[in-house]
């Protein structure tokens, strides 16, 4: 059975490409007569606020996603986390790295804000170990992997050479996003993952940990992104394109769902309606792969 799921992050108002997203996913498993679940992605404390997550749980709600369990929290489940750790260091897959932001700053050369998304190149691999109050990564193997992503088809990626070995544990005590995602991908026994393109590079790096921790492989679909009607790229800032602020423009919570199901090939054309309307009517051949625009009357 198809188990699909939503994870955001509460750092910010979803804006309609996160909305796009956790709709593709509740079709996806809902056409497949599957379950689908809510995962707030909260380990980064610093950044993360429980009120945005109720936020996002809210808009969520108002577009007809709910989950079909108690929406798991990130920040609940440390003692899964300390665990994967725990074997992985059985493993001999761990090793401590001293590494500053300033240093992973001239080491690496990707645009991506996160440490635990940037390219890195086992600076640190030879230190003895220290523990696991030191910032932690894991041991890639080398050599490629291969998966079908279901929009995008044939992938293949060396994340060895792609993104390097992935912080697992940080300096500040917070466990990274691979290994939150990966382990509770796990635990819930989540069987497909839809998620913006911008994801794809690190899909070959989670499939190894999934290795590394003896999970099984979710299928993977990535999205096109959804950018502004000038083609610059959403931020979960972009509070003007969230379901609160379009609904004080009169744009209907329906509404958001006829766009949105128009830019995944439901519909012919966007018009008012509930989610369960577009079940039918979805597949992932016709999800089209590209980028797609804000209407300029939203923006």
């Amino acid at each position: 059975m198809t188990l699909g799921r939503f994870a955001p992050s509460p750092t910010g108002i979803l804006h309609l490409g996160n909305l796009r997203t956790a709709l593709a996913s509740w079709l996806s498993a809902r056409a497949a007569g599957g379950r689908w679940l809510i995962r707030l992605e909260d380990v980064d404390g610093p950044r993360c606020r429980r009120d945005l997550g109720e936020a996002q749980l809210r808009d969520l709600a108002a577009l007809g996603l709910e989950s079909d369990a108690p929406v798991t929290w990130q920040s609940e489940c440390s003692a899964a986390y300390r665990a994967a750790l725990g074997a992985l260091h059985a493993a001999g897959r761990l090793y401590p790295c001293a590494c500053t932001r300033k240093d992973l700053q001239l080491l690496a050369s990707a645009p991506h804000a996160e440490d635990s998304l940037r390219p890195y190149p086992g600076r640190c691999r030879e230190r003895a170990w220290e523990g696991f109050d030191r910032a932690l990564r894991l041991r890639l193997p080398e050599g490629p992997i291969a998966w079908e992503d279901r929009l995008l088809g044939f992938q293949m990626d060396d994340p060895a050479a792609l993104t390097g070995d992935p912080l697992l544990f940080r300096r500040d005590g917070c466990f990274a996003y691979h290994l939150a995602v990966v382990v509770d991908d796990g635990a819930q026994g989540v069987t497909e993952v839809v998620r913006g393109a911008d994801l794809r590079p690190v899909t070959a790096t989670q499939i190894r940990l999934q290795e590394a921790l003896g999970l099984p492989r979710p299928a993977y679909a990535h999205l096109g992104l959804v950018a502004a009607p000038d083609g610059s790229r959403l931020g979960k800032r972009a509070g003007a394109l969230g379901v609160e602020a379009l609904a004080a423009r009169r744009v209907s919570p329906a509404a958001i769902l006829g766009w949105l199901g128009w830019s995944l090939g439901c519909l012919e054309r966007p018009e008012p309606c509930r989610a369960g309307d577009l079940i039918a009517s979805f597949a992932w051949n016709q999800v089209p792969a590209g980028e797609v625009r804000v209407p300029e009357a939203w923006a």
